[in-house]
């Protein structure tokens, strides 16, 4: 072997040893900065309670048709005020009861033509709700209980359930996540007594879903879920939140 080939084959071993001295230095401090990381611990916290809805949405529809756009229009404008007196009649206030824009738009009929089912248009069909915004729930039930006769009298009515919501929303969710937050560091205490360490401080916090359910209804947790039950008086307000803290052994 001539001197420069030996001399080139000790550079490369010298290159390779100096490279896995600083490779092991590297993991071992690696190693030392996880080592001496602070343990976590993950758990979710659940709260819940009873509300009570203290305001309601009710809206009624005035459906008709006519062979053209102009008598659809009047036929609208004719039972309108039908709609208008009833409500007044349950007791509303006349400013209290709010009307949409009118609508007009092409009637369109399903047609079996023996290959296949089309549309064509027979006049038109006209449309304006009413509705009426309240707090007194007990009102609003008996209106919608009446609305029924009101039908059977031949008024082209439409109409869903009423709507019933909780004003105070967000005083509610505030509630619910402090005591969400108590029942989450409890099963953090739980869980670390079990493996013989201590909970330490919060690391982080973050709210998951939040339900506002029929009352007795039940839903499985779900950190992406939510639901705001519009059609009950009666609700179940409930909320989870993720926590985060420190284990110390």
């Amino acid at each position: 072997m001539n001197s420069l080939l030996y001399r080139a084959l000790v550079t490369v071993a010298v290159i390779l040893s100096l490279g896995m001295v600083t490779a092991a230095y590297i993991f071992g401090a690696q190693a030392k900065h996880i080592g001496a990381g602070r343990q976590s611990i993950s758990v979710k916290g659940l709260a819940e309670k009873p509300v009570k809805a203290d305001r309601a949405e009710w809206t009624v529809s005035t459906e008709v048709t006519g062979a053209t756009f102009a008598e659809a229009l009047t036929k609208l404008r004719a039972e309108q005020p039908k709609v208008r007196a009833f409500f007044i009649a349950q007791g509303f206030a006349a400013d209290a009861i709010k009307a949409s824009d009118e609508a007009v738009q092409p009637h369109m009929v399903e047609v079996d033509s023996g290959e296949r089912t089309r549309y064509v248009q027979k006049g038109f069909e006209a449309r304006q709700g009413l509705t009426v915004a309240t707090t007194d729930l007990a009102k609003i039930e008996a209106a919608n209980k009446a609305i029924l006769q009101f039908e059977a009298e031949g008024n082209p009515v439409s109409h869903q359930p009423p709507l019933f919501m909780l004003s105070n929303l967000e005083e509610i969710k505030m509630s619910l996540i402090g005591a969400a937050t108590q029942n989450a560091h409890l099963r953090a205490v739980e869980f670390a007594k079990n493996g013989d360490a201590k909970v330490g401080s919060m690391r982080s916090a973050s709210q998951g879903a939040f339900y506002i359910l029929p009352a007795g209804a039940s839903v499985e947790v779900d950190d992406y879920g939510g639901r705001y039950d519009k059609s009950t008086i009666d609700k179940l307000a409930r909320v989870v939140v993720t926590i985060d803290y420190s284990i110390e052994n």
